[in-house]
């Protein structure tokens, strides 16, 4: 009772600036993005063959940590989603501090395609540890999804592999850093994939290959809301790799991959 009646005395005082310093934090915070990038890459494979894509998402986070959110972003090409030809996110999980700069964030993401082809959602649960020093955030994480059908082999096969269940593993590290005085964000990404090395039910698969790596190479530039970013995106994957998967792994347009190297352009807003 008496911190809360100093607390209306002082709220009476001729400190109002320092009485508003003092509000306690709110319990929930909603934040969120709106992007518009050049071509949708999921660790490293288009998923808008090779097209434009606006996406954007929000997230509610509560002071104890947790959080819920969505994401969404428009596809095309890769496989039969079908539908609203859209991928939708469900997430959810649990931020904690540890002090020294250190953050665990553990969740789980269910990835929806909405009125899309039939077993295409699953869910990848996720950890994560970032870390500041200075300018620099470094990132490490690894997302497990078990074995699901979304996820199962049902082309590689010499029978009929209908139904079949796979797991799938990624493990990436991002790195970023402001250069000094400037409105300048460098940033890089390396991740790897190990997995399905034929086609789910819709055609795609997380792992196309069965192994391989991605990387991005990139910048931002803040101007007012806005930030502007250049990104050069690849993979390891071989034109000859893919071929038992063809032609769901090229672009509808031309027939190259979606998986080679390419420079992407965006442009996004935070609130």
């Amino acid at each position: 009772m008496k911190k809360y009646l100093i607390a209306a005395v002082l709220s009476c005082t001729a400190f109002p600036a320092y009485a508003q310093e003092e509000a306690p934090p709110k319990p929930i915070t909603v934040s969120g993005n709106v992007a518009l990038v050049s071509d949708y890459r999921f660790r490293g494979v288009s998923q808008s063959d090779k097209g434009a894509a606006i996406q954007g998402g929000i997230t509610v986070s509560h002071e104890s940590g947790v959080y819920v959110g969505t994401w969404g972003s428009n596809l095309a090409g890769w496989g039969t989603f079908g539908g609203s030809n859209m991928e939708l996110d469900l997430i959810a999980g649990y931020k904690k501090d540890l002090g020294d700069g250190l953050a665990l964030d553990v969740g789980v993401t269910w990835y929806m395609y909405p009125s899309g082809a039939d077993k295409t959602d699953f869910a990848e649960p996720y950890v994560k540890l970032s870390s500041s020093l200075g300018p620099v955030s470094v990132l490490a994480g690894v997302a497990y999804a078990p074995a699901q059908e979304a996820l199962g082999n049902w082309s590689n096969t010499p029978e009929s592999a209908a139904g079949d269940k796979e797991d799938n593993l990624y493990l990436w590290a991002d790195v970023s850093g402001g250069i000094p005085n400037t409105p300048i964000t460098l940033k890089t990404h390396l991740g790897g994939s190990k997995g399905n090395p034929g086609l789910g039910p819709n055609g795609t698969s997380v792992t196309p290959t069965g192994s391989y790596l991605d990387w991005m190479l990139g910048a931002d530039a803040a101007v007012g809301p806005l930030v502007f970013g250049v990104a050069y995106v690849d993979t390891n994957i071989k034109k000859s790799e893919t071929t038992y998967i063809q032609p769901n792994f090229s672009r509808v347009k031309d027939g190259s991959s979606i998986a080679d190297g390419r420079v992407v352009f965006s442009v996004s807003a935070a609130f």
